[in-house]
């Protein structure tokens, strides 16, 4: 059985589809990718690919899109909600199938060198990075695109790969190996971000909420509505069900409720398998296996 590896690769634009096309086309021109999703939100500004395949294929469908990304994107006129600091924003490589983390890793680190060497500067996280302090997503993000220029005159901070000056065009790009992580939003019936931001500060880990909680409040313009969105990073330690009914009661403390939410993505049948339990009360006697499409 061939191995398999997963790419979830984030880009600064959301809004211009016929750039999004185009940097599709190039990634599915490599044989033996199998495209999962294609997300792109335009008040996020922001596009997720996600697609899997043989580790060395998946490597290759990221080198092209990530250098037809890096040639289309200017993040000097880039204007989005959602956090970032670069063209080619986020690109992790997930273990799926007789995959080690170790291997993902390996591929994180040919792909930065790749990048790196086309100008890009490059930062390693999650189980590619060795300095604790950088392992974490929103570390290397803090202060976003804008703020990167300055960073990056620190020696703490300045790039794994390519250049260690600042490339105005196309930001930097953060890469690396991680647990399967479930991007989970929840719309709220409120304009008041006050409030979202409220409701985030029970559930995320920095402000003392579930430990595998990355939150943030944004404004949903276009809808009038308030997201709360979420990276769930470990959906064993911190399962879905138990965030949405956080969520939902702290909500109606301030007289508001959820009007939808959003799986950003592929989500692991398992984490669906708690939301079953919870809310199905599902028997032991149940099986993933009965599961089909």
């Amino acid at each position: 059985m061939a191995k398999v590896l997963m790419a979830e690769v984030n880009i600064s634009e959301g809004k211009d589809l016929e750039l999004v096309e185009k940097v599709k086309k190039e990634f599915m021109s490599v044989e033996g990718i199998d495209l999962i999703d294609i997300d792109s939100n335009a008040d996020h500004n922001r596009t997720v690919f996600t697609y899997k395949g043989e580790p060395q294929n998946v490597l290759e469908a990221t080198k092209k899109l990530a250098k037809k990304a890096v040639e289309l994107i200017d993040m000097t006129t880039h204007k989005g909600s959602h956090p970032r600091i670069g063209a080619v924003d986020v690109v992790p490589f997930i273990p799926v199938r007789d995959v080690t983390t170790a291997e993902a890793v390996d591929i994180a680190k040919q792909f930065g060198k790749f990048l790196g060497d086309l100008g890009v500067p490059v930062y390693y996280y999650e189980d590619a990075q060795e300095k604790e302090y950088r392992k974490a997503l929103p570390n290397i993000r803090k202060g976003q695109y804008e703020a990167l220029e300055e960073r990056m005159k620190d020696e703490m901070w300045q790039s794994d790969e390519g250049p260690k000056q600042f490339n105005a065009k196309s930001g930097a790009t953060v890469t690396g190996a991680r647990f399967p992580l479930v991007a989970f939003n929840i719309n709220l019936d409120t304009q008041n971000i006050d409030i979202g931001k409220k409701i985030v500060s029970a559930v995320r880990a920095a402000a003392g909420g579930y430990t595998c909680i990355r939150a943030i409040a944004l404004p949903l313009e276009e809808k009038k509505q308030v997201q709360v969105s979420m990276n769930m990073i470990n959906y064993e330690k911190t399962p879905i069900h138990r965030v949405f009914e956080t969520i939902k009661s702290e909500a109606s403390r301030y007289n508001t409720n959820i009007v939808d939410t959003e799986l950003v993505g592929p989500v692991p049948i398992y984490a669906l398998r708690d939301i079953l339990d919870f809310y199905l009360r599902i028997s032991e006697s149940f099986s993933v296996d009965q599961i089909y499409f």
